[in-house]
């Protein structure tokens, strides 16, 4: 049974629990045996997440960067068929041993490619083993969809983000409301958190459309227990209309840019005046 994060205004992060390690022998598939010779070259950026009631950082999200710091789209734009597995194997490795390496605050968010995992409880496992190598509890590793990458079997999805529940870790949703995942998903699935669209937030305060739906969007995730993340704010008018909205955990460059190889840092000034 998954430990949940509370509502909007309580947000927390589950009690640490033992990391599971797999022992005996464990079943492969072809995409676990695969070593791609056009291995990929990258490193990360780190984006904070921030909970705005407590002027913390909630999280980081782990954005993938090339070696010396190049683009995303120079590391996405090298990943194909054959080397789609071992690429988000690395990923998920990196991420956490990088994360360990800098002391990161809170949580780690790890873009996953969905249709890179053949069988999620076997695929899992060079996870699990890195984060108990680096003594990373699993419930500070937060599991997102990876933005534009379409997910053709909303079950088969739905089953992967249940097993890692079952592991522990976080779940969300990204790009909530884009197209790709959206209420069909919801319907199937509780994800512990969704992030919203940015093309939802941008704009927001002078959009009544906007408002009318992330008002309703907040209104079901009450309902279902799941934890809302409005991702790519940049104006203080977005922010407050979303703050009043009852939304908390928010990123985008207005509190943050990514940066490459560090925790982010907070802009001071970004933070709603207290009174």
């Amino acid at each position: 049974m998954r430990t949940p994060l509370g509502t909007q205004g309580n947000i927390r992060i589950a009690a640490d629990r033992p990391i599971p390690v797999a022992r005996g022998p464990v079943p492969s598939c072809e995409g676990c045996v695969s070593s791609p010779s056009d291995r990929i070259e990258f490193e990360y950026a780190f984006q904070p997440i921030v909970n705005v009631d407590d002027r913390r950082v909630y999280a980081h999200e782990a954005l993938v960067r090339g070696p010396n710091g190049e683009s995303a789209m120079s590391v996405l734009s090298q990943v194909n068929e054959m080397n789609r597995y071992w690429f988000d194997q690395a990923c998920r490795v990196k991420a956490i041993k990088t994360a360990s390496r800098l002391g990161l605050e809170g949580c780690i968010s790890i873009n996953f490619l969905p249709n890179a995992v053949y069988r999620p409880e076997v695929c899992i496992r060079s996870t699990l083993e890195a984060a108990n190598a680096n003594g990373f509890p699993l419930n500070r590793i937060i599991f997102e969809t990876t933005e534009g990458e379409r997910i053709q079997d909303g079950s088969w999805f739905a089953g992967i983000l249940r097993e890692y529940q079952r592991c522990g870790f976080l779940t969300a949703i990204d790009d909530f409301g884009a197209g790709y995942a959206g209420l069909t998903l919801l319907a199937d699935f509780t994800p512990d958190l969704i992030k919203l669209d940015m093309a939802l937030v941008r704009g927001i305060d002078e959009s009544r459309s906007r408002q009318a739906i992330v008002k309703g969007l907040m209104h079901t995730c009450r309902d279902m227990g799941v934890t809302v993340i409005a991702e790519g704010i940049e104006t203080v008018g977005e922010r407050d209309f979303l703050y009043d909205a009852g939304i908390r955990l928010m990123q985008g460059y207005l509190f943050a840019r990514p940066a490459f190889q560090a925790a982010g840092t907070v802009d001071e000034a970004a933070w709603p005046s207290s009174g």
